[in-house]
């Protein structure tokens, strides 16, 4: 009986995780676009990023976004080589973001 409960807990553990790594693979998408938001919202507070910094990163985010939201609605998945894509402009608009809040511009 104890072999039987170890290996369903063991199955369940490994379902569970198995779930949780497929359903993340969609979801990193949107989560780093929100962070970078914040990131943004963060540097306008602070100063460190000027009103048109912030702007530019702004309108980035939302060229990114509606990027995004054009490559899930046309084939109703959300591809391999889309998802890569739009890493790597996530990875672009994040990399412009700290340049521009540590660019050294007076606050």
């Amino acid at each position: 009986m104890k072999r039987f409960a170890r290996t369903l807990s063991v199955a369940a553990v490994t379902l569970t995780v198995g779930t949780g790594l497929a359903m993340a693979g969609g979801a990193t998408v949107k989560s780093r676009q929100i962070q970078q938001q914040r990131r943004i919202a963060q540097g306008a507070r602070s100063g460190e990023l000027t009103r048109p910094e912030a702007r530019r990163l702004e309108r980035n985010a939302a060229a990114i976004h509606r990027s995004v939201r054009r490559d899930r609605i046309d084939g109703g998945v959300f591809a391999r080589r889309e998802r890569a894509k739009a890493q790597r402009r996530l990875n672009q608009q994040s990399r412009a973001i700290y340049r521009q809040k540590h660019d050294g511009q007076p606050k």
